[in-house]
């Protein structure tokens, strides 16, 4: 079983801040870092970093060879990357003292996929092979259904949300990933409970998994359910902490976990993420949570 993962890769413009800009207010920030970044990118790392095989689908500008480096660096196939003119997708990302962050994103080079690359990146993928999606890249619906005429097994986080999801061809998707916000807006609000039972009157073939920050995480499928405590850190920046939850609860499953030792598995290397700052560059590897 092969991963792969075709998402997004930006270039993150972190700025440190006693609270998160309001509107009409000039604020200045106590420090500025560039880091690698985007929902695909940091997911793909997390994947390699947990052990996983993981081919990445995707578009850069002329700006972003930096972000290929780092992911070959982790173990990341990046050969079927493509350049393209402009600029690569962005992100400005606010962190205040507390470690919560706000993050405006620029789509850039993210949103130049089209029917003819998506093919040709998924070219020797087959039934049973895995592709991760979340909503930074363009042509989701193509995506969909060109995975879905393979046998593919979609995992999907539906992040940044939007209405446009809505319109994709969700009974498609084996694996969602989804915070309680995005759960609420896409299932039906309510408790966490009562969340995954809407999603399985639904979805009843699909698989759930609800992160609920300082709440921990719950597993939803068929009449299986499991719940997961998080583990308490320090939260120094918690960018990249739902993507790797995801990259390694996927991984953890596709290599016979079971969900409850996935979710487990998930909580500790994301506890990790979070006490370290940066995106992509706090994501740990497997020797460092095991």
């Amino acid at each position: 079983m092969k991963i792969y993962n075709l998402g997004s890769l930006n270039i993150d413009y972190v700025y440190k801040v006693d609270h998160f800009v309001r509107a009409g207010e000039t604020l200045s920030s106590s420090d500025m870092q560039v880091f690698p970044g985007g929902k695909g990118l940091n997911q793909s790392i997390a994947l390699a970093r947990a052990g996983a095989q993981v081919v990445h689908g995707g578009a850069v500008g002329g700006d972003g060879a930096f972000l290929l480096d780092i992911m070959k660096d982790s173990g990341v196939d990046v050969n079927r990357v493509k350049a393209e003119a402009g600029s690569t997708g962005h992100a400005i990302i606010q962190v205040d003292t507390s470690g919560q962050n706000c993050i405006l994103l620029f789509a850039g080079a993210n949103h130049k996929i089209d029917r003819e690359y998506v093919e040709g990146f998924l070219s020797d993928a087959g039934a049973g092979d895995i592709l991760l999606l979340q909503n930074e890249v363009n042509s989701l619906d193509l995506i969909f259904e060109v995975a879905h005429g393979k046998g593919m097994e979609i995992a999907f986080n539906p992040s940044p949300f939007n209405d446009s999801i809505l319109k994709l061809p969700l009974e498609y998707v084996k694996w969602w990933f989804c915070n309680e916000i995005e759960g609420a807006a896409l299932f039906g609000a309510g408790t966490p409970g009562e969340i995954a039972d809407s999603f399985m009157k639904r979805y009843p073939s699909a698989n759930l998994i609800l992160t609920l920050g300082g709440d921990g995480s719950i597993y939803k499928s068929g009449e299986e359910y499991c719940e997961q405590p998080i583990y308490p850190v320090k939260a120094v920046d918690t960018t990249a902490a739902g993507d790797t939850f995801t990259g390694y609860f996927l991984h953890s499953v596709a290599t016979g976990k079971t969900p409850a030792e996935a979710l487990d598995m998930a909580s500790k290397a994301s506890s990790v993420t979070v006490s370290r700052p940066g995106a992509s560059v706090s994501i740990p590897y497997m020797n460092e949570i095991v």
